[in-house]
């Protein structure tokens, strides 16, 4: 190709991307609804299939949730552990509603549970748990020491005294089918905005 040429085609390339005001407007006016549509279409299909928003009901998950917080829940990738805060149905209790506890234990770990001092044990070793609102010296209807089933957990409630949790026998040890997620962060209150852990 000569010298030439190649001049005329870059001048004709930017006498193209010169464009009248108006038109130019236009173009860059339809560029930014067509990445919002993009965005938009991502967040549906995100929310739809993968995260959920669920508001905490109760004062169980106390001082870690609060009553009306709005929470971040995914179950993408997920494997339960313990000290994550969980989201799960618990079939018979009430299937309609959704529980928040954190995960104690996981299957194969045994709980025990001294109701005189309020201490947890997992595997015979006392938890180290400082997001708790008080000491566990409520027993419900918990005899332990209990194994945890493999593809369950045990959960408790933070606010272990006000909590209806693992150590109710219509809760029990929760099947890990049964987990809607884990939780993430609290997006609402905008002041309350926060990683849970």
């Amino acid at each position: 190709m000569s010298s030439r040429e190649d001049s005329k085609r870059r001048r004709t390339k930017g006498e193209k991307d010169k464009l009248p005001p108006d038109v130019q407007t236009r173009r860059d006016l339809y560029d930014w609804i067509q990445c919002l549509i993009t965005a938009l279409v991502v967040c549906v299909f995100l929310f739809a299939f993968f995260i959920r928003v669920i508001d905490v009901n109760g004062t169980s998950m106390l001082p870690t949730l609060n009553n009306g917080d709005k929470m971040l829940v995914s179950d993408l990738f997920y494997s339960p552990k313990a000290g994550d805060v969980v989201v799960f149905h618990a079939e018979d209790y009430d299937p309609s509603k959704a529980l928040v506890k954190r995960v104690i234990a996981t299957g194969g770990q045994t709980v025990n549970i001294d109701f005189d001092r309020g201490v947890v044990y997992v595997d015979g070793q006392p938890l180290e748990e400082d997001y708790i609102n008080e000491p566990t010296y409520t027993k419900v209807n918990f005899i332990g020491p209990a194994e945890v089933p493999e593809g369950c957990v045990f959960v408790l409630g933070d606010n272990r005294n006000a909590s209806t949790d693992s150590r109710n026998s219509l809760i029990g040890m929760v099947d890990e089918r049964l987990i809607l997620g884990r939780v993430y962060m609290v997006i609402y209150p905008l002041n309350g905005f926060r990683w849970v852990s």
